[in-house]
């Protein structure tokens, strides 16, 4: 399904009825992972999934977005649902969006419980070798964008953001790009103890790109919540483990 908001055409799936329920994809994936998690939920509840704008089937921003507009742009979607108060899931980035949702005031609608999937929102610790490559990186940079050296390998810039960028970087367009690097080093740490919402916290043990010890920090400082971490599974935890993963989803949303 289609609909416009704020300018842009938003893809969106949902089934069931009931109390609603959000899922909110991470960066550069789409609803479709969800899609046998949406079934589950759906046994009991009104399941919306959406993709965010420059992923899916949701068109790109006019310009780079940080985690205002994706915030403002969410809180859009759900209010147009006339309800009081949702229930949201966020992976990866949609746990930003979803913890920024969770603290936000004036929204018309409250955030009833929380669930954080291998969440983003806590700014990656760096260590010697992420600050050497990021050094190589940005004299790299310097050489291959200037004048002589655009004359000479005009794709060297580019070839170069390939080779030493994040996979999720070198897929994106340029206004995703900047998009990316506006919201990956956005730090909520600091808005945990305000969130009232009911939350649960899931990840994966192996999960490398948000790691564990974030969930655990998490877990201390959002009042009341509680974190489940599932062996052998990595940053796609609800992927890597998904039996185990709706087991949990089931006794928390008491899905019979």
């Amino acid at each position: 399904m289609e609909r416009r908001l704020g300018g842009l055409t938003v893809h969106y799936e949902e089934s069931g009825s009931g109390q609603l329920v959000v899922l909110l994809h991470g960066w550069g994936a789409n609803l479709t992972l969800f899609r046998p998690l949406a079934e589950l939920i759906a046994r009991r509840y009104h399941v919306v999934g959406l993709d965010f704008p420059g992923c899916g089937g949701t068109s790109e921003p006019p310009t780079p977005w940080g985690m205002d507009e994706y915030t403002a742009f969410t809180a859009e979607f759900i209010a147009d649902y006339g309800v009081d108060d949702v229930i949201v899931l966020g992976h990866s980035h949609g746990g930003r969006v979803a913890i920024r949702l969770a603290t936000e005031t004036g929204l018309g609608f409250a955030v009833r419980q929380m669930i954080l999937v291998d969440s983003a929102g806590r700014v990656p610790q760096r260590d010697w070798r992420y600050k050497l490559r990021l050094r190589t990186y940005k004299a790299g940079k310097a050489i291959l964008g200037s004048a002589p050296a655009r004359a000479v390998a005009p794709n060297g810039l580019g070839r170069l953001q390939k080779a030493m960028g994040s996979t999720d970087y070198a897929a994106a367009s340029p206004v995703m790009r900047a998009s990316l690097v506006k919201v990956v080093n956005t730090d909520l740490m600091d808005l945990l103890g305000q969130i009232t919402a009911e939350t649960l916290l899931i990840w994966g043990e192996n999960d490398t790109a948000t790691p564990p010890d974030d969930g655990r920090a998490m877990e201390r400082a959002i009042p009341g919540a509680g974190l489940v971490i599932l062996p052998g599974a990595g940053h796609y935890s609800f992927l890597d483990q998904p039996y185990a993963f709706g087991k949990v989803i089931e006794s928390f949303l008491k899905i019979g």
